[in-house]
Order: structure tokens, then C-alpha cells, then sequence
């Protein structure tokens, strides 16, 4: 069970602006170094001080690897700041990345591995992913794109290949999360292909750091520091419970679930 740390950004009339809208800016204007490197030392930070067997996820822009070891740097400089033990730190990377320089990215990728941190291929299998990825860069995840979790159980093909994915990635000892998990019946059915992590809102939305699952709170007034995250807590047995949502700037996420079988 962990937690997945997003940004938003809060505009006074639009309320709060998604990642799609903003990232591509930052990295042109030059200054996703910095909005990354924001990210990366609050959540660490944050989840230093949550118990041992939670961990949190980040995600690292295809422009922070850009300056060849500088990301690893980075990495290492917020888990020392922080205290946070590698272990806990999960890194999620797009394909995008690896389209580029590959063998800079594999090195660096390779070096973030050997600190501790794990790595995750976030939007797997849309875009142009390719098989070959899996076995030339050291990933621990793959995480299934929202696309095909939100048509699971209405179209026959996406089942066969939700399965194929996840029967693919434990054949190659990596772990498989799920994103976009809105109903209970696409839960069902992804626990039923053998999926091992869930996220989405039917398992939990986003709260400030102060309202997190694990922490039992169930009210707030939304104030405080500026890093939303979520998750749920589901066991074999349980219904999984929606979350009641909160609005509070900064960095938000989305509930991260691993499926008890």
C-alpha cells in the first residue's frame, strides 16, 4: 500500500490546473528541473514520517534526464535530505524517456535501481510501447494505462489484453498496478487477471497530507502543507470504500491499492 504524488497547480479562476496542461510548459520555459525537484524532496519528505511499509510514488519528467547523472543526484540528495530508506521510493517513468537517448537513460536508470529506489513504466501500452522496452531497461512495474482499465468488461479484446500484460510482467518477476479503477467491476475483474496494485477514485481520492488513509482522519479543514495523496484500504472480504474528496493546493495524487488475493 502506498501513495502516488501528482501536481496541480491552482489558478484563481480555473481552479485547479492538471498536469497535461502545465508540464509541457515548465519543461519548455526551462524550469521543470525545479518543479521537479519541489515534488520529489516534499513527497519524500513527507513519507519519511509515515509507518515502514507505506511508500510513495513519483514522477520524473523525460527533461529532468536530460543533464545525464543529475536525476540520480537529485534522487539521492532527497532521500539523504529526508531520511526516506530507498526501498520506499518508487520512481515512474513514460515511454517517452526511453525513446530518446537510451543507453544515458539505461545508465541512469540503472543507477537510480542501485541506490534502492524502484522503477515503474507509468501508461503502459498506449502511445508507441514496445515489448523490447521491458527486457532492455530494469523496470520493477508496469502500470496498465487508464484506457484499458476503463473498458474492461465491456469489450472482450481489452480483457485478453489486460491479461497478456499482466501474465507478461510477472513471467518477468515485475509487479502490475492498474490505473483509472472507478468501479467495482473492473476491480473485480482485474483481481480476478492476477492484477497486484489498484488505484483509482472508486479506491480513494485526493486528500492533503493530514487526511491520508493510514492515518485514520476523517475530518479537516484542507489546511496545511500543499501535498495531497490518497489511498484505501482493502482486504479480502471488504467492498472498497470511495474516499471523500478535498481541494487544497499543491501536489496532489491519486490512491495507489495493492490487491489482496
Amino acid at each position: 500500500q502506498g501513495y502516488e504524488a501528482l501536481a496541480r497547480r491552482p489558478h484563481p479562476t480555473r481552479g485547479f490546473v492538471p498536469p497535461s496542461e502545465f508540464i509541457a510548459v515548465a519543461e519548455q520555459s526551462g524550469l521543470i528541473d525545479e518543479l521537479g525537484r519541489w515534488v520529489l524532496h516534499t513527497a519524500c519528505r513527507e513519507a519519511a514520517g509515515w509507518p515502514d511499509g507505506l511508500t510513495v510514488a513519483v514522477n520524473l519528467s523525460p527533461a529532468q534526464f536530460k543533464r545525464g547523472g543529475a536525476v540520480v543526484e537529485e534522487v539521492q540528495a532527497a532521500l539523504a535530505a529526508s531520511g526516506l530508506p530507498a526501498a520506499r521510493l518508487e520512481l515512474e517513468i513514460t515511454e517517452s524517456l526511453l525513446m530518446g537517448d537510451t543507453e544515458e537513460v539505461l545508465r541512469a536508470l540503472m543507477a537510480l535501481q542501485a541506490l534502492g529506489a524502484r522503477i515503474a513504466m507509468d501508461d503502459f501500452g498506449t502511445g508507441f510501447s514496445s515489448l523490447s522496452y521491458l527486457w532492455r531497461f530494469p523496470f520493477d512495474k508496469v502500470k496498465i494505462d487508464r484506457a484499458f482499465t476503463q473498458r474492461l468488461g465491456r469489450d472482450g479484446k481489452v480483457d485478453l489484453i489486460v491479461r497478456s500484460i499482466i501474465s507478461l510482467a510477472h513471467s518477468l518477476a515485475m509487479r502490475v498496478n492498474a490505473e483509472g479503477v472507478e468501479t467495482a467491476a473492473q476491480h473485480e475483474a482485474l483481481r480476478r487477471h492476477g492484477c497486484d496494485e489498484m488505484q483509482g477514485f472508486l479506491l480513494g481520492r485526493p486528500q492533503p497530507s493530514g487526511r491520508l488513509a493510514h492515518l485514520d482522519v476523517t475530518a479537516g479543514d484542507g489546511s496545511g502543507e500543499c501535498l495531497k495523496l490518497t489511498a484505501a484500504k482493502w482486504r479480502k472480504g471488504e467492498k472498497p470504500q470511495a474516499l471523500p474528496g478535498c481541494h487544497t493546493p499543491g501536489v496532489s495524487g491519486e490512491s495507489r491499492l495493492e490487491s489482496v488475493a
